[in-house]
């Protein structure tokens, strides 16, 4: 099974935390060479210190805040005018905060769909010339599981995780025929702040201690814990390898069996 991403470029948007570093180290390891794309440079420059550095890797970074679109389109746009080859390009950051959907404010929905879905396609648009031209692509969208059931609390990020899910098979709908794959990984409860940040709300809503609350999710999960970032990663870094050439526009949940449909 050819796993060796020797030769290859990737760009890791969301990369100095979390389940994006690990993708990050995962691909490095794998052979990869590694582009971080984050707002805060001093955790970009320390991220870049971890990553494996063999068979003539080069890793560097952009500084993009996602908040921002009209930024990451000219930082990205100025970063792929410099380079020869993009062969990947994983496409994470946070998720919208929690809530119910009848109470959230429409500029919610706009800063979510702002911060995923047009900043993934800006991001596609500007790396496609390249993928088209090396003819090897690997486009991975890291979104949620609520793409196939919906979790309640989070409306915003709902809507907008179901937008980009359909976005992507569409997108892999038309790149298949250059070698181009786009796929999207669906974490589970896996532990990052995020999930964490969940833990605490729930809890005082409830009345609960952290603990407790922390305790009952992990129950409701088959493999009884939540997922640890490198069991994540090593889902997108598979997906993001010659060996997976004919997997095009699947949406693969990574939740210890917790979600419920097939």
């Amino acid at each position: 099974m050819n796993v060796d991403l020797k030769n290859k470029r990737a760009l890791v948007c969301g990369s100095t935390q979390g389940i994006g570093k690990a993708i990050a180290l995962e691909l490095a390891t794998l052979g990869a060479s590694v582009t971080l794309i984050a707002r805060n440079e001093g955790k970009l420059k320390e991220t870049i210190t971890e990553l494996a550095k063999t068979n003539g890797q080069q890793h560097d970074y952009v500084v993009a805040d996602f908040s921002n679109p009209e930024e990451v389109q000219q930082q990205i746009q100025r970063y792929v005018q410099e380079q020869d080859e993009i062969h990947i390009l994983i496409n994470n950051t946070g998720g919208p905060a929690g809530g119910p959907i009848t109470e959230a404010k429409p500029e919610e929905f706009l800063k979510a769909f702002n911060m995923h879905l047009i900043n993934n396609h800006q991001l596609v648009q500007a790396v496609l010339p390249l993928m088209k031209k090396a003819g090897y692509g690997r486009i991975i969208n890291i979104i949620s599981t609520s793409v196939k059931e919906p979790i309640a609390g989070l409306g915003v990020s709902n809507t907008t995780r179901g937008a980009v899910a359909s976005w992507a098979k569409t997108m892999a709908n038309e790149l298949g025929q250059f070698g181009i794959t786009v796929n999207n990984v669906l974490p589970g409860s896996t532990k990052t702040s995020r999930i964490y940040d969940i833990v605490e709300s729930r809890a005082a809503k409830a009345g609960k201690s952290k603990e407790e609350v922390q305790q009952q999710m992990e129950a409701a999960i088959p493999a009884r814990r939540f997922a640890e970032p490198e069991e994540v990663a090593a889902a997108a870094a598979f997906l993001a390898t010659p060996a997976a050439a004919y997997i095009n526009g699947v949406s693969l949940a990574v939740d210890g069996g917790r979600t419920g449909s097939i």
